[in-house]
């Protein structure tokens, strides 16, 4: 990011008072990294916010009155400058949460302004706490210093990481959406599977289903426990990502759902994709088996995930996730495979076809017990990558499944009223097209009167 090509920046100088630009936007900019949004500290927010928004086509939003924190979106819904008020910059940036964080430019002259050496830990890619009790006080910064270091790869320091350990019973004070905020950007980030390692204390305090899942030890089908093969998934879907082609990583890019990507939620999913596994959990001989621990586990996601404020699309990505991750084995398992097979699952899979996949062949990549052979490995990555392959060649000619009855035609030709009878028949019939049996509005009517 150039300062003085930065569009926004520009605007910005142009009035005549102090602005400092301060925390991530200060950070990204010494990385090299462009940001579309932008934190700044003035002696008046309100007034400078209002009159910046109405100067520029911006919407003016007031994020926090009492706190005199405002907001300006830009026309095009991509930038944004939040607008803080402060009457002493340096008494600012004491209070924030880590020393890369609180490093501000005075953007009338570009003078870096940096009281806590924050530019000297960001060059050894340190994080480190600017003060124990600025993290009591916004007890969020706990996980917060997971997340940095899961997008930006640097190390939490010895100190600091006491801090945080000390006062991991605080990370449930704040609201759920914010937790659940800082989780998925964690998720976003490229080491995400590292930090799961050292944060696994934190997680069970956010997600106590995990204190299970730690119960459950490696076997002959896998050589990690059952926390670390859930990390390892998360780790090996990120490889998958940065060595997929242009459609994996397109597509996984999308930003669908929740304002993360795809990726960052397919990771969350591979990190809670054996839930279940616990409480479905038998001992036969030198056996282990997990019988429907995938749809006992989706069941469980779903409840958790009400409770940590996710959205319902997010809730029916990850859940439908864990639900189907061994579908796509079992499909490429199967006798006589053929392209009648290939679309069978390929519809019924819709839009995540790439996610589950690659969710499959990250599970089957963390999964390498004593009985799992190399070519046991091979064998199923291979055949996945075939499926994967055929679905790539063919998306874009793909039409939806054409509604060959109304629910009303239904109701008329069974004589029957609007009931659960009548939606089980509609998905019966959706299942008899997915199968290729039904393919005309006659093969549609002769189905439903015999159903």
């Amino acid at each position: 990011m150039n300062l003085e090509n930065d569009r926004v920046i520009q605007l910005i100088k142009k009035y005549d008072e102090d602005v400092y630009l301060v925390g991530g936007a200060v950070r990204d900019f010494l990385l090299g990294k462009s940001t579309f949004d932008k934190d700044i500290i003035v002696k008046s927010a309100e007034h400078f916010a209002r009159r910046f928004a109405e100067d520029n086509d911006g919407t003016f939003i007031e994020l926090d009155s009492g706190n005199k924190i405002y907001r300006v979106v830009f026309s095009d819904k991509l930038n944004y400058i939040d607008v803080t008020e402060a009457d002493d910059i340096e008494t600012d940036l004491k209070r924030r949460d880590f020393t890369i964080n609180a490093i501000a430019i005075n953007l009338k002259n570009y003078e870096i302004i940096d009281i806590t050496n924050g530019k000297s830990d960001l060059e050894q890619g340190i994080i480190r706490s600017i003060s124990e009790e600025n993290l009591v006080d916004d007890s969020l910064r706990i996980l917060r210093g997971y997340r940095f270091a899961a997008v930006l790869g640097f190390e939490i320091e010895p100190e600091t990481q006491m801090q945080i350990d000390k006062h991991l019973d605080l990370i449930l004070k704040p609201a759920a959406e914010r937790i659940t905020y800082e989780m998925m950007k964690l998720f976003d980030g490229k080491y995400t599977a590292p930090v799961l390692l050292k944060a696994d204390k934190l997680i069970e305090k956010i997600y106590p289903v995990f204190i299970d899942v730690k119960k459950v030890p490696k076997n002959s089908h896998h050589h990690l426990d059952l926390y670390e093969h859930s990390v390892e998934t998360v780790n090996q879907i990120q490889i998958l990502y940065e060595n997929g082609n242009s459609a994996i990583k397109n597509h996984l890019d999308k930003i669908d759902f929740g304002g993360f990507s795809r990726l960052a939620h397919l990771k969350f999913a591979g990190f809670f994709h054996d839930i279940g596994k616990f409480s479905t959990w038998t001992i036969e001989g030198e056996r282990h088996r997990f019988i429907k621990h995938d749809d006992v586990g989706s069941k469980m996601a779903k409840e958790i995930l009400k409770q940590n404020k996710f959205s319902k699309k997010q809730i029916e990505y990850i859940t439908d996730m864990i639900k189907t991750h061994i579908y796509p084995s079992q499909v490429v398992s199967s006798e006589n495979i053929n392209e009648k097979i290939y679309m069978r699952y390929i519809r019924k899979m819709g839009e995540n076809v790439i996610d589950n996949i690659l969710l499959a062949k990250a599970d089957r990549l963390s999964a390498r017990g004593p009985a799992i052979t190399d070519d046991i490995v091979k064998e199923n990555i291979d055949n996945l990558d075939k499926l994967l392959n055929y679905y790539i060649a063919i998306k874009d000619t793909l039409k939806p499944l054409p509604k060959l009855l109304s629910g009303d035609e239904i109701m008329e030709l069974k004589n029957i009223p609007q009931s659960p009878k009548l939606g089980e028949i509609i998905t019966a019939l959706k299942n008899e097209q997915l199968e290729g049996n039904v393919v005309s509005k006659e093969d549609a009517v002769n189905f439903v009167l015999n159903y």
